[in-house]
C-alpha cells in the first residue's frame, strides 16, 4: 500500500487548482526576472580572447557567426580531464535540439571549456553532439568569468564563484557526488574542482562585444531539461548519492 496521501478525484482537483495559482504566480515572477535580466547594464569586452574551434583560432566576436547575441555554456572539462563533467554532460544532452532554433532566432549557443580542442572533439563524437564547442585553453576567458580557478586561488581563499568567495561547505555527512563525478571525468577531486559550471550571455553591436549576464550553480537549474521533467514526476528529483551517469554509461533497463 502506498505511504503517500491519497484522496478522491474531487480532492485532487481542489488541491491541483490551488497549486495552479501558485504555479501561475511563479510563471509571472519568472517573466519579471527575465525582463530584469535584459535590463542589466552591458559591460564592454575590451580584452582580446582567442578560442580554438573546428574552423581554427577565432575571436570572441567570431563566435557570434553573424548573430547579435551569444550564449556560452561554461562546460566543466579541464585540460587534465579524461571526459566531461557528468552534470555538464547531462545539461549538454539537451543542446542539440535547441541550438538550431536559437541560431535561427539571432542567438548562437556555444559550449566553452579549457580542455584542448582534440579532447573536446573526441568527447563530442562519443556523446553524439553537434552543437559548436570551443577550447579557451589559450586565454584567460574561463578565469575572467569565474569558472576556472588555480590551486593558489583556492588555497588563499581568492576564488570567486557565484558572486562570492568560494568556500567549501562543511557537513557532517559529506556529499559523495563531487568525488564520484571526478572519477567519472577521469580526474582526481582537486583537479576536478578547478572548474565550475556557468552560463554567460554576450551582445554584439557596431561598438563591439558586451557582457550582459552570467549565472552559476543553482542559477543553471532552468537550463537543465532533465530536472524540469523530474520536478513534475511523482517523486521529484529524489536524489540519493551520485546517481547521474554519462548517457552511454547507464546499465541497460
Amino acid at each position: 500500500m502506498t505511504k503517500h496521501r491519497t484522496g478522491t478525484r474531487e480532492e485532487w482537483l481542489s488541491a491541483r487548482l490551488e497549486l495552479l495559482e501558485a504555479e501561475k504566480e511563479l510563471t509571472r515572477r519568472g517573466d519579471e526576472l527575465a525582463r530584469r535580466r535584459q535590463d542589466l547594464p552591458w559591460v564592454r569586452i575590451d580584452k582580446e580572447y582567442r578560442f580554438e574551434t573546428d574552423g581554427g583560432s577565432v575571436s570572441l566576436e567570431a563566435l557570434f557567426r553573424g548573430r547579435s547575441q551569444l550564449l556560452v555554456y561554461h562546460f566543466m572539462f579541464g585540460p587534465e580531464y579524461g571526459a566531461g563533467c557528468p552534470s555538464c554532460s547531462s545539461i549538454a544532452d539537451g543542446f542539440n535540439g535547441i541550438a538550431v532554433h536559437l541560431a535561427h532566432h539571432d542567438v548562437m549557443l556555444w559550449a566553452v571549456s579549457r580542455a584542448p580542442l582534440a579532447k573536446l572533439q573526441a568527447y563530442k563524437q562519443r556523446m553524439g553532439w553537434t552543437f559548436p564547442w570551443a577550447s579557451s585553453g589559450s586565454s584567460t576567458f574561463n578565469f575572467d568569468f569565474n569558472v576556472s580557478f588555480t590551486d593558489e586561488q583556492k588555497r588563499e581563499g581568492r576564488a570567486e564563484y557565484n558572486f562570492r568567495t568560494y568556500r567549501r561547505a562543511k557537513s557532517a555527512t559529506p556529499d559523495p557526488r563531487p568525488a564520484e563525478f571526478a572519477r567519472m571525468a577521469g580526474a582526481d577531486l582537486a583537479t576536478y574542482a578547478r572548474e565550475a559550471p556557468g552560463v554567460s550571455a554576450f551582445a554584439l553591436d557596431d561598438d563591439g562585444v558586451y557582457h550582459t549576464y552570467s549565472a552559476y550553480a543553482r542559477g543553471l537549474d532552468g537550463l537543465w531539461g532533465m530536472f524540469q521533467w523530474l520536478d513534475r514526476a511523482p517523486k521529484g528529483r529524489n536524489e540519493t548519492g551520485a546517481w547521474l551517469r554519462l548517457h552511454d554509461e547507464y546499465d541497460e533497463r
